[in-house]
């Protein structure tokens, strides 16, 4: 392994297509394969530089399969590769339609905590979390098509839009699981 493995990027670095569509048990092979050959306790009786470098091998290794790992990261990622910045510090706007969603969820959930009957606050959370399932299904299969053309600016738009969406209801989840 040279210095190359520390500007590959993430895909290369386990050998799998630049896709959205990652087969994960491809990537915990890879990873397990290369922490194998890279992991610093392999270079505890080498110099100082070698054991530098193991570790910076094994740091981007490790970054690498969290980035990869998680759909919403993975797709940050390749929007990142294709010349796209989410913004998301800057760029807060989403389409009107996701914001009646976001507030007609926030109404549900502010419902359900305040239920008392035990039985009637179950049924509505299991509701209330199929239909934010539902739509996290629909926005991958829509991402896995968005990223899986070229670099139309349309679409990368689009795609940029759908995972600032997919990241509120990634927390929006959250708080329905402690709900």
């Amino acid at each position: 392994m040279g210095n190359s493995l520390l500007t590959q990027d993430f895909f290369s670095l386990f050998g799998l297509p630049r896709s959205y569509d990652v087969a994960l048990d491809q990537l915990e092979s890879a990873w397990k394969r290369l922490q194998a050959v890279v992991h610093p306790d392999r270079f505890a009786g080498g110099g100082d530089a070698q054991r530098r470098m193991a570790l910076q091998w094994s740091t981007r290794i490790n970054e690498g399969h969290q980035t990869l790992k998680h759909p919403i990261s993975r797709a940050t990622y390749l929007l990142a590769l294709k010349g796209v910045d989410l913004q998301t510090e800057s760029n807060t706007s989403m389409p009107t339609a996701f914001l009646m969603t976001q507030m007609a969820w926030r109404e549900a959930l502010d419902d359900l905590r305040d239920q008392s009957d035990v039985e009637r606050r179950s049924q509505d959370k299991a509701a209330l979390r199929q239909e934010v399932d539902e739509f996290w299904q629909s926005g991958e299969a829509r991402l896995l098509t968005l990223l899986s053309g070229g670099t139309d600016p349309a679409a990368l738009a689009e795609a940029a839009d759908l995972v600032r969406q997919l990241m509120f209801v990634k927390k929006f989840e959250q708080e329905l699981l402690e709900a």
